[in-house]
């Protein structure tokens, strides 16, 4: 799947690979959503269970982003009742060190802080 991501291509300063990356993954739930589908295909409804406190408005607006940007599969079964499932594409396979990377550094953090208040 190639997906051309026209909204950055206009980055010419320093640091621009960044701030691409931070466009298409940044935001409160991707991350999260990133990690939970590096685990395997979920369908909405466990989707919006292991997001937790996300609103369903928001979780979709989300998953449309991360599909947008070819980081997201949405695959739409024809049945009753409706049935939705969310992948990774290989874009979005493509992130695993890099999500990884950044639930350490934040499990990193969190345990410092919770040193620091006992």
């Amino acid at each position: 799947m190639s997906v051309t991501i026209k909204r950055h291509l206009a980055y010419d300063r320093l640091g621009c690979p960044v701030e691409v990356t931070t466009e298409i993954i940044g935001g409160k739930w991707k991350g999260k959503i990133i990690y939970i589908l590096l685990s395997g295909t979920k369908r909405f409804g466990e989707l919006r269970r292991l997001v937790g406190t996300a609103t369903q408005r928001m979780l979709t607006n989300q998953l449309r982003e991360l599909e947008r940007d070819g980081v997201v599969e949405r695959k739409a079964y024809v049945e009753t009742p409706p049935k939705v499932e969310y992948s990774l594409t290989e874009r979005g396979q493509e992130l695993k060190p890099t999500i990884e990377a950044m639930w350490l550094w934040g499990k990193t953090v969190q345990d410092r802080v919770d040193g620091d208040s006992h």
